[in-house]
């Protein structure tokens, strides 16, 4: 990724702007928060890391997808992004955006009631973006018809704006990923919504309900990705969802009791179907729409996520609290080889968090040995069967990790003193670059056995000021010279990317806490989440 020459010359323009933004968080007068007044800096060198920081966005309360959703499209010049007006694309030549699908403006809200301003992948209302293509440049999205409440999936073209009507879901239906050829989708539903059993006979479904899709067959909200809990939204005892926090933002917003909300949708063993739908017709007839059950649970599945490269491979995991499930599993679309990725051998040792390597061949994910005392970053080859473990240190800790292509670099989006590593010096977004523990010769050794890595560890922005209710979520761009990631330091949300490789010119180094203080002047609150 380069930077366009005509970009250039609107940010020399800016720079007067820019300027004043930073000249005023560093003493002068105060700016009004971002989501109501003045719009955060364009660009800025963190003076605690030396790495300069770019705010991609322009729409408060914007944000990037889930950590594990592709966002990149195949041809590697767009990243598509969310906005409380829709989803829109950003052109990576440029760090320009647009408009790709707007949202419909949305119904008055009956006085009194408690609305969000959200819309998009992971937010409240209009269109949801579910994940850009493998074989297409387009993005994969829902919307619901407010009249008739029936929602269906839509294909866009991010070059040509050309939008394509796939199919109409039954009610209580929503799907969470789409496979590599674009022909599937996957979900889950609740068994109580689909009474006859039969989810392709007619009328097979209840109709939907006024307020949603259902009773959340996968556990999480309508609307919210992989059966994830509501974004923005307490889960209140009384089942009535709290306002939201402005200051978050909009973008993957955890609720304010998720350990507690995640050991009751445990505990409550709710009888659901996980299956595929057909998105086109099929080679064999298979018409668009059939549904096609996996299996029957009482467990509670979510974070469905085909593979980047195998049409009929699926990960999917048993949600709850992660000492009290075998989290991470792999299937086939036909139903087959339901397999266990990792099999625990210590009381309190947890894995989650599990995201799919580029090239396909190779599962990734969080691994803690015991819970919140040794981490690492863990990996099973789907070819070779071999398994690797990068450790790190408790500051080094994060929430979500990425990965590029390669795999000579990582990056992680750190985490306050409240997440289950507890660290007192957590809160970066941080870069690592992996390397194997040496002098293994005549060692004992076994295929079975991980083989022992490390990550040294870079600090790219400081996040002190980031209310981590509300997650950054990184990803790398194509080309390795970018962390895009989401932030609510200013308050409301914003797509940020921070370059990879040391700032030449210093010249505008300034605290980046210090900076965020300005717009947003309350302090962050430490969470209390765990897993």
């Amino acid at each position: 990724m380069v930077f366009h020459p005509t970009l250039k010359f609107s940010l020399i323009a800016l720079v007067p702007l820019v300027a004043l933004s930073v000249a005023q968080a560093q003493g002068g007068a105060p700016l009004a928060p971002s989501g109501i007044g003045a719009m955060p800096p364009k660009t800025w060198v963190d003076k605690d890391t030396g790495h300069r920081v770019w705010r991609v966005s322009d729409e408060p309360n914007s944000g990037a997808f889930y950590f594990n959703v592709n966002a990149f499209t195949p041809d590697q010049t767009q990243m598509v992004y969310s906005s409380p007006d829709g989803i829109r694309v950003l052109e990576l030549a440029t760090m320009t955006t647009k408009m790709l699908v707007p949202n419909a403006p949305p119904p008055a809200a009956p006085a009194g009631a408690a609305t969000t301003g959200r819309g998009g992948r992971g937010f409240g209302g209009g269109a949801r973006a579910i994940v850009v293509g493998h074989k297409t440049n387009s993005i994969f999205f829902t919307r619901m018809d407010p009249a008739t409440r029936s929602n269906a999936v839509y294909k866009a073209d991010t070059h040509t704006g050309d939008i394509r009507k796939l199919i109409d879901l039954p009610p209580r239906v929503s799907i969470s990923s789409v496979n590599a050829d674009e022909t599937l989708g996957a979900g889950t539903y609740n068994e109580a919504d689909c009474p006859g059993g039969d989810p392709n006979a007619p009328n097979a479904f209840l109709p939907a309900q006024p307020g949603g899709f259902g009773r959340g067959g996968g556990g999480g909200a309508a609307g919210a990705p992989g059966g994830q809990p509501a974004p923005g939204v307490a889960d209140t005892p009384g089942g009535a969802p709290a306002a939201p926090d402005p200051r978050l933002g909009a973008a993957n917003v955890q609720s304010n009791d998720k350990g507690a909300m995640m050991e009751r949708r445990l505990a409550a063993h709710i009888p659901v179907v996980f299956f595929t739908i057909r998105l086109e017709s099929g080679h064999n007839g298979e018409k668009a729409g059939t549904i096609k059950v996996l299996f029957h649970s009482t467990d509670w599945i979510g974070h469905m996520l085909f593979s980047p490269t195998d049409p009929n491979l699926i990960m999917y995991c048993h949600e709850g609290m992660w000492q009290k499930v075998d989290r991470i599993w792999l299937i086939h679309t036909d139903g087959t080889q339901n397999t266990l990725i990792h099999k625990r051998s210590m009381v309190m040792e947890i894995a989650g968090h599990e995201f799919w390597g580029l090239d396909g061949k190779t599962i990734w994910y969080d691994w803690q040995y015991p819970k919140g005392e040794d981490f690492f970053v863990a990996s099973y080859n789907l070819e070779t069967h071999k398994r690797v473990a990068y450790h790190l240190q408790r500051n080094e800790w994060s929430i979500h990790f990425n990965l590029t292509q390669d795999l000579d670099l990582f990056c992680g989006d750190g985490g306050d003193s409240g997440q289950v590593a507890q660290a007192p010096d957590g809160q970066w977004i941080e870069l690592f670059r992996p390397g194997m523990i040496g002098n293994t010769d005549g060692a004992l050794n076994d295929p079975n056995f991980f083989q022992p890595g490390v990550f040294h560890s870079e600090h790219l922005v400081n996040m002190a000021w980031q209310d981590y209710h509300a997650e950054p979520n990184p990803r790398f761009s194509p080309d390795k010279k970018y962390v895009f990631f989401t932030s609510n330091m200013f308050s409301g949300s914003y797509v940020f990317a921070v370059e990879v490789a040391k700032a030449t010119d210093l010249k505008d180094a300034v605290s980046t806490p210090e900076v965020a203080k300005k717009f947003n002047p309350e302090p962050p609150k430490v969470t209390t989440t765990e897993k």
